[in-house]
């Protein structure tokens, strides 16, 4: 579930984007999804979110509603290319409706944004034999990926690996234990980083696909957390074997794919689900607020509540004009591997993650403890906040600042993208 940017190197890109739509067209991001997503599909996908949420709060329960409309309707395959079966989306379709998602179920939108993150290094990265086989079946909704990339003690951090992929001869051992495993239980296919071989550094890591059938997957704990509870985030170990053409991205080549992919898009997609949690509180509450019976008894032209509804605002408009830099950023660059870039998607998830918390707290303070704090609250703010406080634990906010303050060294003449 966790995801750093951090010092890279320089990468080629390989890739089956033919088929997909302007990745490299900048526009302003309104997060709404482009023609290629079918309203009514989208929204009843966020019907059946709004309903099941809070059932799947308090059970700690998999949204396999959920995830059931998002195979049915194809969302699943939201960006795989049209060569492929799948609608062609972009980027900006990804956070659009990992926005959309959140604001009815923030784990929802996590889940599907970080689906979405594997299925992006899949097009990008994918071996061509593992393309054609892989990619058809997300684009009809029957795969599933699940992120296998955190290890004890290394904090999230993606770029070093312990555990290595054993060279079995006509095979690939795969042997993991993972501390966090974002719906794992539920998942029809693995991406999984290792060490490259038994022989390699701990820095030379591959990424290596790992279908359902080919691999045991066991739980080792259970999950109940203060938030974020129907991501199923449970530890797990793998154990089986996989053909040597699943590795993507070629072997120790993981570095490559974090960099331009899966650090980007990570932020990005985090930081768009936050904000539509957020923004969904704001609404809720404001459509409250606005209500006949609610303006019987309360002064609309109050300056508090005036002051406390635009310093709110303020905040989400902040995150959004963020989101919406870093993603043409993403779209555009060259030079992922700049300091320039990798902190400005560090700032993306580092503002959002406090932005959009202190947001919904805000909003708590304004409406008090009845509205506010209560777990029946037809405002949903209790939820919120607590989905939201694990932002800044979904990589650490300490360690990215560490890093950051790192990188800001290196970059004296303090230079911006």
């Amino acid at each position: 579930m966790s995801t750093a940017l951090v010092t890279p190197e320089p990468a080629a890109t390989a890739g089956h984007l033919e088929g997909r739509t302007a990745l490299g067209i900048t526009s302003p991001l309104n997060l709404r999804p482009s023609s290629v997503v079918d309203p009514a599909a989208l929204a009843d996908v966020l019907a059946t979110a709004r309903e099941n949420a809070p059932s799947a709060d308090v059970e700690a329960a998999f949204p396999t509603a959920v995830m059931d409309r998002l195979r049915t309707t194809r969302l699943l395959g939201l960006v795989v290319p049209t060569r492929y079966g799948g609608p062609g989306g972009t980027v900006d379709d990804v956070l659009a409706v990992s926005h959309a998602l959140s604001r009815e179920c923030t784990s929802s939108g996590m889940i599907f944004a970080m689906h979405s993150q594997q299925v992006e290094a899949v097009v990008r990265y994918g071996p061509p034999r593992l393309a054609e086989q892989l990619l058809p079946r997300i684009a009809r909704g029957e795969v599933y990926l699940a992120s296998v990339t955190t290890e004890v003690g290394n904090g999230g951090y993606l770029l070093s690996a312990g555990e290595a992929v054993e060279n079995l001869g006509d095979t690939l051992r795969v042997q993991r234990m993972a501390p966090v495993v974002t719906g794992g239980e539920y998942a029809d296919g693995y991406l999984i980083s290792m060490r490259a071989d038994t022989e390699a550094a701990e820095n030379q890591v591959s990424l290596v696909y790992a279908d359902a059938q080919d691999v045991t997957a066991e739980p080792l704990g259970g999950w109940n957390p203060l938030g974020m509870r129907a991501t199923r985030s449970v530890p797990m170990r793998f154990d089986g074997a996989v053909p040597h053409g699943n590795v993507i991205g070629g072997s120790g080549r993981f570095r490559e794919i974090v960099t331009e992919t899966f650090g980007p898009l990570a932020h990005l997609g985090w930081s768009a689900c936050w904000l539509g949690t957020a923004a969904g509180a704001l609404a809720r509450t404001v459509a409250w607020l606005r209500s006949p019976a609610e303006r019987k008894h309360r002064d609309m032209t109050s300056d508090l509540l005036r002051s406390r509804l635009s310093h709110i605002r303020q905040r989400l408009d902040l995150v959004h004009a963020l989101i919406a830099h870093g993603t043409d950023v993403y779209k555009t660059s060259q030079s992922p591997q700049a300091a320039p870039y990798q902190l400005l998607m560090n700032a993306v998830k580092l503002t959002a993650s406090q932005e959009c918390l202190a947001a919904v707290n805000d909003l708590i303070e304004l409406v008090g403890m009845r509205h506010g704090y209560l777990k029946n609250s037809e405002l949903g703010l209790e939820r919120a906040v607590r989905d939201l406080r694990s932002a800044a634990l979904n990589y650490s906010n300490d360690r990215l600042h560490a890093v950051d303050g790192a990188m800001a060294l290196l970059d004296s003449e303090v230079r911006f993208v």
